[in-house]
């Protein structure tokens, strides 16, 4: 295996015996928090927010690398549109009157 890895045995044992780094095991303390901060957002937090949230709580953490972690969760910010009315019935315009006067009630089945 570390033949098709091209790396050497020592490096592979010395890092099976290291174990992880901390770098990753604080990756790991921030996913957890970002999943929090996220779900009691019920989705609504982007990364700005959830960093800002994080700072409260006392980690020190970067927009980018809270977005970076968001993104390799698959987390991402559900935004709503605003409502916006494409209807307009109170105008002056005239109203063409129903000359068709179309009756779709049928006599008998297909």
């Amino acid at each position: 295996m570390c033949r098709m890895f091209k790396i050497s045995k020592s490096g592979y044992y010395n890092w099976l015996r290291r174990g992880p780094s901390k770098r990753w095991l604080e990756n790991e303390a921030i996913t957890e928090a970002v999943h929090d901060i996220f779900e009691g957002s019920f989705g609504s937090y982007g990364a700005p927010r959830i960093k800002a949230e994080l700072s409260k709580k006392g980690y020190r953490v970067s927009r980018p690398r809270v977005a970076r972690i968001m993104r390799a969760n698959n987390l991402f910010a559900r935004r709503k549109r605003k409502f916006k009315i494409t209807t307009d019935s109170k105008h002056n315009y005239p109203i063409v009157p129903n000359i068709l006067n179309q009756d779709f009630t049928v006599s008998r089945g297909n």
